[in-house]
């Protein structure tokens, strides 16, 4: 092999231009504009772009008058993303939300008695010793499940007074309706009338404390579910777009885009999430695959997914497509 085979290895040409953008980033040079930034993560590459995807999607399910589903995970809720929520909810940006029952937990605790904020690398033993639960670099002191309990117990009395069976969507309603804080979600979708679904109603302390009524209280008392699927399939059947922003997985982002099968579909879809595709798991599937089961309807340009940690892409997609 002489020079110019092997150079021909090394450095192959290329005849054809390609038409697509050039890659560049934000010039920082001059004075500062964030909106900007944000529109230079189209041609910045990598995650920057699937970010700048998901805000151009997110606008486009305004413009289409979309009825727009928001589900999240208990840990968006536990972090400071629950006051990124309630505004969503509270400006009526958000047709439907659902979520897992932490998340109704810790709104409710979050409105009498913070979150502090901690460390990774905690002497776990020591933690419970002191009656400290950890979520990530966050503090829980077990004195908030203590105040809940008290809570919950009093709202039980009433909420099962007249009706023993109830669904996730009443008790979402009526537990926010009884909350006095302005960064509530459960309060803002209460005052907003957005319907907020759990199907796991009982993945958290309020199924704890559901279990220690029922068996202390009265015997009768129930949550059925199936009332709340039979209305969320019914609504969006009825809806002439729908948009959906999944911020996490689990049970939340495949409740939504399961009732939207019935549809033909979701119209419009952003996932935000650090799942893995690998694993086959539903948290790690990217929108590609509900497109095989029909849960999203196949359009290229109509969905996208951001591989990234919420906290971090979930408020820059907000600021970017739901601010005015």
């Amino acid at each position: 092999m002489d020079n110019d085979d092997s150079y021909d290895h090394v450095v192959p040409g290329s005849d054809e231009e390609l038409s697509t953008p050039d890659v560049r980033g934000y010039d920082f040079r001059g004075e500062f504009d964030f909106g900007d930034l944000l529109e230079s993560y189209a041609t910045t590459g990598f995650q920057a772009t699937q970010l700048a995807e998901a805000i151009d999607i997110a606008e486009r399910m305004q413009e289409e008058d979309a009825t727009i589903y928001l589900t999240c995970t208990s840990n968006i809720i536990s972090s400071g993303l629950r006051e990124t929520v309630a505004y969503l909810v509270r400006e009526g940006y958000v047709d439907v939300l659902i979520t897992t029952s932490g998340s109704l937990t810790e709104d409710v605790i979050k409105t009498a008695k913070p979150f502090k904020m901690g460390e990774w690398d905690a002497d776990e033993a020591a933690l419970r010793e002191r009656g400290i639960n950890r979520l990530g670099n966050l503090f829980v002191p077990s004195d908030r499940y203590v105040w809940l309990e008290e809570y919950l117990y009093d709202f039980f009395d009433d909420f099962f007074a007249e009706e023993k069976v109830r669904t996730p969507t009443a008790f979402a309603r009526e537990l926010g309706e009884t909350l006095d804080d302005e960064d509530s979600v459960l309060k803002q979708a209460a005052d907003n009338d957005v319907p907020v679904y759990c199907p796991a109603l009982t993945d958290a302390e309020v199924g704890n404390f559901l279990y220690y009524y029922r068996q202390g209280y009265d015997s009768d008392v129930g949550i059925e579910i199936l009332d709340d699927y039979d209305s969320l399939i019914e609504d969006g059947l009825l809806a002439d777009t729908t948009g959906l922003i999944a911020v996490g997985g689990g049970v939340p982002k495949h409740h939504a885009i399961m009732t939207n099968l019935f549809r033909g579909g979701a119209d419009y879809v952003v996932y935000i999430s650090t799942g893995m595709e690998g694993d086959g798991s539903l948290s790690g599937a990217p929108p590609n695959e509900a497109v095989s089961w029909g849960k999203i309807k196949e359009e290229r340009t109509n969905y996208t997914q951001v591989e990234a940690e919420a906290t971090l892409v979930f408020p820059l997609l907000v600021a970017g497509a739901f601010t005015a």
